[in-house]
């Protein structure tokens, strides 16, 4: 490969360091590939080096204010004392940097890991006329940017896509599963736990309060896991106030290892998010997880979703915002065995045929090969 220690520098002001797409896909694959690779984030956790990635530390913002205004003036810094070939960046904050970048001659890729545009249209703190009129001056700048910088990399095609149209490079590379991760035991699908499982960040528009509700109708002696953790206080009080509460079983934040076992133990896994703009067509990592470890899946309803999991029997598709259309599917995976583990099996597949990080990782080192010769 091209790469033969070529330095490349991945920047982000809001991600943690350990970051699934960012380091243990992104990072590490590049450095596997043969990159020196460097990741600049702001998490206050200081230096570190892990996985023959170099982790640089600006030192965590003490507010939004400070993180959105000063931490971009410290990351662009530190990123110019690194001389590296391509600078990668991970937040639409980070844009005006890019620009800088690019005017010091530098080479520089924009990771739009959401259609950030959609995703202010989604912001349920915001008046109507407010997001609107932030979702088109964001879109418009967005726009004039990219046009400006090397490429976007683009984490589902329908992002790709939307940049094409604007005559700007782009290249889907999904956030699909690592091979090496979460892959089902040999465990008999007999001697699983009766639970299914949700594992994932916790809040309304991620349709917990749906998901804990649909627990009341489950059939006798399933049990709902979640792990994750919290991301509002006020709701994190209405929900462990709930009257089915009490029957969830509540794993808080799990590692990797903590999640596969969960996993592992399961007889489905949940993933049933709202049907806002910005989830429509997403690409939930959860899901393809949740098939590589061989389970069935419970999904919203919208087409995309539905495409896949019908097209690859893998899964049951329901109304997300009703808790009973989501216990019903908990109940038939628990109550048909046999069924349930042939939806498994069949999503493990998917995943091990078409939907995995290594396919996404030649997209992405073809990319940087690409734009190291230009």
């Amino acid at each position: 490969m091209l790469a033969n220690m070529h330095k490349v520098a991945h920047l982000t002001s809001a991600h943690p360091r350990f970051d699934t797409r960012i380091f243990w896909k992104q990072c590490r694959s590049l450095s596997q590939a043969g990159y020196d690779v460097y990741l600049i984030v702001a998490d206050g956790k200081g230096n570190q080096s892990t996985e023959d990635v170099n982790i640089i530390d600006v030192g965590k913002a003490t507010s939004r204010f400070n993180r959105i205004i000063k931490t971009p003036k410290k990351i662009l810094k530190t990123a110019l004392t690194l001389n590296a070939e391509i600078f990668h960046l991970h937040d639409p904050e980070l844009i005006p940097l890019g620009l800088k970048l690019k005017k010091l001659g530098k080479k520089v890729i924009f990771d739009a890991h959401e259609d950030f545009p959609k995703q202010i249209l989604a912001k349920p703190y915001l008046n109507s006329i407010v997001k609107k009129a932030l979702s088109v001056i964001s879109s418009k700048y967005e726009t004039y940017a990219c046009k400006k910088i090397d490429a976007v990399v683009s984490a589902t095609p329908f992002i790709r896509d939307k940049f094409l149209k604007q005559k700007i490079y782009s290249v889907d590379v999904n956030n699909y599963p690592l091979l090496s991760e979460l892959f089902i035991t040999n465990k008999d699908w007999n001697d699983k736990n009766r639970q299914v499982c949700y594992v994932g960040g916790l809040n309304a528009v991620r349709g917990i309060r749906e998901i804990v509700s649909s627990v009341e109708h489950y059939n006798d002696g399933l049990k709902l896991v979640i792990g994750g953790k919290f991301t509002e206080s006020n709701f994190e009080r209405d929900i462990k106030s709930h009257k089915s509460w009490p029957d969830v079983v509540d794993k808080k934040w799990l590692d990797r290892a903590g999640i596969s076992e969960v996993l592992n133990q399961s007889l489905a896994g949940i993933v049933t998010l709202h049907p806002i703009i910005n989830y429509l067509d997403s690409l939930p990592v959860k899901m393809f997880e949740y098939m590589a470890c061989g389970l069935p899946v419970i999904a919203s309803d919208f087409p995309l979703w539905k495409e896949i999991l019908e097209s690859n029997r893998c899964g049951i598709c329901v109304d997300p915002m009703d808790p009973k259309s989501i216990a019903n599917a908990v109940n038939y995976i628990a109550d048909n065995p046999d069924v349930a583990h042939a939806m498994g099996a069949n999503g493990r597949e998917a995943i091990i045929e078409k939907y995995n990080w290594d396919i996404e990782m030649v997209k992405l080192a073809s990319l940087y090969t690409k734009i190291i010769k230009s």
